[in-house]
Parts: C-alpha cells; sequence; structure tokens
C-alpha cells in the first residue's frame, strides 16, 4: 500500500526550519525535541527526518542508513537523558502510534520517549 505523506504536517514545518524548536540531539537523519506538552518528567519526540507517514512506511521505504541511525538515536537520546538502564537510569518507554485507531495525531513516523518517573501500565485493559 503507498503511504500518502501530508508535507503541511507540523514536523514537516519543523524539519524545513518554518517552526522553531529547541534540539536536544541531531543526526544525519534524525533530530530529537522536547514534546510541547510532556506527559511525564522526560518526554521527548524522536522522528526521522525523511518524509514517512507512520512506522511501517518507515520500515519499508527508509534506506539501512535511515532505520540504523533513526533506532541508535533513539538509544543514544536515552542515554544522554539519563533515562537509559544501561548507564544508570531507571528506564523508559517508547511509544509510536500509526492511523486512525491508534489516535495518531501528526502524520509523520515518531517516537515518543518517556521516562524520569514512573510511568505505570501500558493500557488499563
Amino acid at each position: 500500500m503507498p503511504y500518502a505523506y501530508d508535507d503541511q504536517n507540523i514536523f514537516a514545518k519543523i524539519l524545513r526550519q518554518e517552526i522553531p524548536v529547541s534540539p536536544i540531539f541531531e543526526s544525519d537523519h534524525t533530530l530529537a525535541f522536547p514534546d510541547i506538552s510532556p506527559q511525564k518528567a522526560t518526554h521527548v519526540l524522536v522522528i526521522p527526518k525523511g518524509p514517512y507517514r507512520c512506522f511501517d512506511h518507515f520500515v519499508q521505504a527508509a534506506s539501512d542508513a535511515e532505520q540504523l541511525d533513526f533506532f541508535k538515536s533513539v538509544a543514544q537520546i536515552a542515554k544522554q537523558l539519563g533515562v537509559s538502564e544501561a548507564f544508570g537510569g531507571n528506564g523508559y518507554r517508547l511509544i509510536t502510534n500509526s492511523g486512525a485507531d491508534s489516535h495518531q495525531e501528526v502524520p509523520h513516523f515518531h517516537i515518543h520517549l518517556l521516562g524520569g518517573e514512573p510511568i505505570g501500565p501500558l493500557t488499563s485493559r
């Protein structure tokens, strides 16, 4: 199935520097910045720089270099933020949504990295 990418979504505008953010991490293929409405002590958005609508689209269409950079960047960000168990933190949660049933609000693949305090169960049922 082909994915239609909306290049007017907020993350596309951030990547074009039409909307300012304060990056906490940037690599060739990845950008991370604080969520504007944090749900936990640590709440960062991690996005690929390429035009990918959701996780499935990213895995199917992104190059191996983009995918490797993205996932290694997520691990580096967790370390940098002090939430990685491998480096003395107490852990973190990664959340990504895909499509209407998941309540994906921005049609650009992204991961919410949450931590810095207990998060609780993933769902209520």
